[in-house]
């Protein structure tokens, strides 16, 4: 009676067995097969046509044909006919179809590693930080570059409806100071912020009809500039037919 290795199922050669060496070469045919493990397709279920000796398959829960019956086995080609082993858990295999390596779960062949596919829905990425279930994409670099491959490049902030919000905002110690974009409507809008609780909409420029607006203009009569006027107020002298900013010192002509 042969009696075989626990782990690789190889059968062993017993005192005073006849015809030894054909027990031999069944364990070097499981150990070709076996080792550095290499399979022509994962969850194949219909045999090849035209198999060429030494060629092996992964076999799927249902295989049919000559194959049916060895579901979740090993199917190779080997001296004209089929032979199956049945995997153990912790095999690796390298699927030349699928141009990856899987290990054998104990029920399917399962991905070492990432592929392509785990890195579809991922719950968050960090780069240099963690991510969080309002920041999923955290990157924490001294800059960060967008390239192009070939032409151009765009860089696209989608809002789900006009009420909602689409823009970038810039932070001082994580208090906002200024932030462009559509807020709470299609209208493009530039606004700052002293402290990141008080905002003022310094420019919109209007979706239906392409206007840009000015906001925090001076309100006073032709020719007379305001008393004490914030940093940046504009306003325009009828008197001299020019547009003119007050840069925090003096009025600046615009134009």
């Amino acid at each position: 009676m042969t009696t075989y290795t626990p782990r690789l199922d190889l059968p062993f050669i017993e005192s005073a067995q006849a015809q030894k060496h054909v027990t031999h070469n069944e364990a070097l045919e499981r150990l070709d097969i076996m080792v550095q493990l290499r399979v022509q397709q994962f969850e194949a279920t219909v045999p090849a046509t035209s198999p060429v000796n030494g060629q092996s398959w992964a076999l799927g829960t249902t295989p049919t044909g000559v194959w049916a019956g060895h579901g979740g086995q090993i199917a190779s080609y080997v001296g004209g006919g089929w032979y199956y082993i049945t995997p153990g858990p912790g095999w690796r295999a390298w699927g030349l179809a699928e141009g990856v390596l899987k290990v054998w779960g104990g029920a399917a062949w399962n991905p070492v590693g990432l592929d392509v596919s785990n890195l579809n829905n991922l719950p968050g990425v960090g780069i240099g930080a963690a991510s969080d279930p309002t920041n999923r994409l955290t990157v924490s670099a001294p800059a960060t570059l967008l390239n192009h491959t070939g032409g151009g490049h765009q860089v696209k902030v989608n809002k789900a409806s006009a009420g909602d919000t689409a823009s970038l905002l810039y932070q001082n110690a994580f208090s906002g100071r200024a932030e462009m974009g559509l807020a709470g409507n299609d209208d493009f809008s530039v606004k700052v912020s002293a402290t990141g609780g008080t905002w003022r909409t310094a420019l919109t420029a209007v979706a239906a009809t392409g206007g840009v607006q000015l906001h925090h203009f001076a309100q006073l009569v032709p020719g007379t500039a305001p008393a004490a006027p914030a940093r940046g107020t504009v306003y325009y002298d009828d008197a001299g037919n020019v547009l003119r900013c007050f840069d925090g010192a003096v009025w600046q002509d615009l134009f």
